[in-house]
């Protein structure tokens, strides 16, 4: 393990460059954290761009992102990319030989566990359809109930009004489309898992909180990571 202490490292990266982002992921890592660790410390990409809205944006920062990652790694125990499309994970997983988890992986994979099909509260339209592509490629379609945008950007994602919107959306997944389970499907939505859940009765996933909740049974069962 890295010298941060016998319970590990992990360290959660924002790949945008707003820190109001990685500041709530930060908050949503706390119950999370334990006395005896693995510690968790969140990180902004300062170079990547104000928020990951669409497929240039994801591609842009896989180098910035690995370079992090290669700069850190004696530091750490585990890594995770706090985008819920996973930019670079792979190019990721091929950088450190520790565990690499995406939110967006992570989430599917605890969505599975918790009910017969999940939908997805998207941010934008453009986010929906690489959603869709994700699931698809991972061989999830089956239990996929839809992505549907709330139209709210990144940066324009506090406030109540924006968990009024994300109820909305939730409920036309659950009532329309079959969804037993819902994921926030943007990293900087952490705030509003609360208070969605708790008016629509079902499992809200927060995908950061699935992806370190993953490494950390990762870093205290001594997993390594694989190039994939």
């Amino acid at each position: 393990m890295a010298d941060n202490g016998n319970g590990g490292r992990i360290l959660v990266i924002n790949p945008n460059s707003t820190q109001v982002v990685t500041d709530g992921i930060d908050e949503a890592m706390q119950p999370l954290r334990f006395a005896d660790g693995p510690r968790i410390d969140c990180a902004t990409l300062a170079e990547g761009p104000p928020g990951i809205e669409c497929q240039r944006h994801a591609d842009s920062v896989v180098g910035p992102l690995c370079e992090l990652i290669q700069r850190e790694d004696n530091a750490a125990d585990a890594f995770i990319i706090a985008c819920f499309g996973d930019p670079g994970l792979h190019s990721a997983r091929e950088t450190t030989t520790k565990p690499v988890v995406g939110i967006g992986e992570a989430s599917y994979a605890q969505a599975l566990q918790l009910g017969e099909k999940f939908g997805v509260i998207s941010i934008l339209a453009n986010s929906a359809r690489r959603q869709r592509r994700y699931i698809r490629q991972l061989g999830l379609s089956d239990r996929y109930a839809a992505s549907l945008p709330v139209g709210i950007g990144v940066t324009d994602l506090d406030g109540d009004a924006v968990a009024e919107r994300m109820t909305e959306v939730g409920r036309k997944l659950i009532d329309d489309h079959g969804a037993e389970v819902l994921i926030m499907g943007c990293a900087g939505m952490a705030r509003h898992r609360g208070p969605v859940g708790r008016a629509l009765g079902v499992p809200v996933i927060d995908p950061s909180q699935a992806a370190c909740a993953q490494a950390i049974a990762a870093v205290r069962l001594g997993y390594g990571g694989s190039a994939g």
